[in-house]
């Protein structure tokens, strides 16, 4: 089908130029093909391709290797997911903190990354069913001397900026006791200063924080018992749009029922956990 409307609109603008034989005026060339490609981008945005918009440094659930190929437990999942739906899929890295703007505006279809489950997103978003559990932990230094939630206060915290861990943080009343609470772009920065030392604690998923520190072994970081929270993930379309969404939903089942995301889970966590 993309194929013939891109036919189609290549025969279309053809006529239109020889239709106007009577300007003497060349069309130029450059702005021609910018315009082409603005279609053909137009074209790509159909229904069927599902564009998935994604944070793409959130290991493990959706982040760049060492050949910058996107990878992930949600990148293995979508793809499956889309392959039972018979349509081909698109990740677009997205700003995590304009991800409402986002799909509000149709730039993307999904937000599937890792998100987690809010009250005030299930106000703003159409959601998936959960399909794995998070909690929000608390990371410190290996030696340090923060031992519980408590000893927070007069800490410098960190967290990824318009995440759940920024709502459970607020939630708390020890967030009142902060002496600064620094909001990152991404979980990765996070850990960085918080390994070199520019901030006390981080507060983030546990997925995130389990992987940082069973792949960044020198940074030296442990996760305390106490925590922030449980939450779970789930996928998000535009509010209302539910056609989209059982048809996604359908698919995960169907996932669950052969056994293959419990593969995939075992791939990235190695064990099945998720919930079905």
């Amino acid at each position: 089908m993309k194929k013939f409307l891109s036919i189609l609109l290549a025969g279309t603008m053809l006529f239109g130029m020889v239709g106007c034989g009577g300007n003497t005026d060349t069309p130029d060339a450059e702005n021609t093909d910018t315009a082409a490609e603005d279609t053909a981008d137009a074209i790509e945005n159909t229904d069927d391709v599902l564009v998935i918009g994604l944070d793409d440094t959130f290991e493990p659930m959706g982040f760049r290797d060492e050949n910058n190929e996107l990878v992930g437990f949600d990148i293995d999942l979508a793809k499956a997911a889309a392959e039972k739906m018979g349509t081909e899929v698109k990740f677009q890295p997205i700003d995590w903190d304009s991800k409402e703007m986002e799909i509000e505006t149709g730039k993307i279809d999904l937000i599937w990354n890792g998100f987690s489950t809010s009250e005030e997103r299930e106000k703003t978003f159409t959601l998936s069913k959960p399909y794995l559990d998070n909690k929000q932990i608390i990371l410190v230094p290996a030696d340090s001397e923060i031992a519980a939630k408590a000893d927070l206060a007069g800490k410098v915290v960190g967290a990824q900026d318009g995440s759940t861990a920024v709502d459970a943080i607020n939630k708390d009343d020890i967030h009142n006791e902060f002496a600064n609470l620094a909001t990152y772009d991404t979980n990765v920065l996070a850990f960085q200063d918080l390994a070199i030392g520019r901030v006390d604690a981080v507060v983030a998923d546990i997925v995130a924080a389990q992987y940082y520190i069973a792949t960044n072994e020198d940074a030296n970081l442990k996760i305390l018992d106490e925590d922030f929270g449980s939450e779970q993930y789930v996928i998000a379309a535009k509010k209302g749009n539910t056609e989209l969404m059982d048809k996604v939903q359908t698919a995960i089942d169907e996932l669950n029922a052969d056994g293959t995301s419990a593969e995939i889970s075992k791939k990235w966590f190695g064990e099945d956990i998720v919930v079905k």
